[in-house]
This record gives structure tokens, C-alpha cells and sequence, in this order.
């Protein structure tokens, strides 16, 4: 078969075609083979996050009208830490009825995740057992509160190597 009299374009343009329909096909499977992760704020999926976007702060401007949450871990320790919040009322006066969950994560890798609830209630302070960090770095510590019908999510950063926090 002779193409040089310019019949080759057909058979180039049908190849660069198949081509680009397979780059798509490899793209649509690799992207279903990731996961979804979930935000690093609400502990739950971006997308219910976005939908909710206004009932997250108004829960949360409700809540501060009640109550105040102090996180009083200090420094954590890729060791060994016991989580520890305090959580009163406006007058100051300790919570004993609120429902926390804890995830400790890195920041945008779920790998590592640590899930701690039910902590126990000792002197107005809220006591998860010690817990040890499989790394050492930045750490992500997110908190749900539940007071009654009252609910906060109440963040902070932190780094095993370094004394300060932030809330987020």
C-alpha cells in the first residue's frame, strides 16, 4: 500500500482518536481506584460538608452562646498523651454530660487515623487514655462535642516537635 499520496491523514487522525479515547479511559479507572478522603474539618465527606455549610456554623455559633471548650493537652508526645478538654458552661461552671470524639490524623493522610471516644470525666476535665503516635510531625486533632442537642466540632494543629497550637 502506497501512502505517500497523501492518504496517511486518515489513518493519522483515527490513531490520535483511539488514542486520546484510551488516555480517557485510563484517567476515569485510576480515578475510581482513589478514595475519597474525608475534610480534615467535619469529620465527614466534603461534599456533605459543602451541602450543610451553614447549619456546621450556625451548630457552632449556638453552641459558643452555651459553652466553652479548652483544649489543656499542651505538648503531645509521639509516646504517649493523654488527650485532655474542659468544657463549661458560660457562668464556668464544668460540663460532666458531653459526648466527645477524638480522631487524631496527619494532615491530609487518613493512613494513621486514631479514633478515641467515651473519655472518662475527672475534675471538670474530659481524660482519653494515653495514646501513642505511630510518627513524629504534625498531628490534626479533631474534636465533636455533643452537649444535649448542642453540637461543635472543635480542631487543633499540633506537632509532636514543637510547643505550639493552633485551633482551626
Amino acid at each position: 500500500m502506497n501512502l505517500s499520496n497523501g492518504r496517511i491523514w486518515p489513518y493519522t487522525i483515527a490513531f490520535l482518536i483511539m488514542l486520546v479515547f484510551s488516555f480517557c479511559v485510563a484517567t476515569i479507572m485510576i480515578a475510581n481506584t482513589l478514595p475519597v478522603e474525608k475534610s480534615d474539618s467535619f469529620m465527614s465527606y466534603y461534599q456533605d460538608v459543602d451541602a450543610n455549610a451553614n447549619k456546621l456554623i450556625q451548630a457552632r455559633i449556638d453552641f459558643n452562646k452555651k459553652y466553652k471548650i479548652e483544649y489543656v493537652t499542651g505538648q503531645i508526645n509521639a509516646k504517649g498523651t493523654v488527650f485532655r478538654y474542659k468544657i463549661t458552661d458560660i457562668d464556668l461552671n464544668p460540663v460532666s454530660n458531653a459526648k466527645i470524639k477524638l480522631i487524631i490524623t496527619r494532615p491530609n493522610k487518613h493512613k494513621y487515623d486514631i479514633e478515641l471516644d467515651n473519655p472518662r470525666f475527672e475534675n471538670g476535665v474530659y481524660l482519653f487514655p494515653n495514646t501513642v503516635l505511630p510518627k513524629e510531625g504534625r498531628w490534626d486533632i479533631m474534636a465533636k462535642i455533643n452537649v444535649g442537642e448542642f453540637q461543635r466540632f472543635y480542631n487543633v494543629k499540633t506537632d509532636t516537635r514543637a510547643k505550639k497550637i493552633f485551633e482551626y
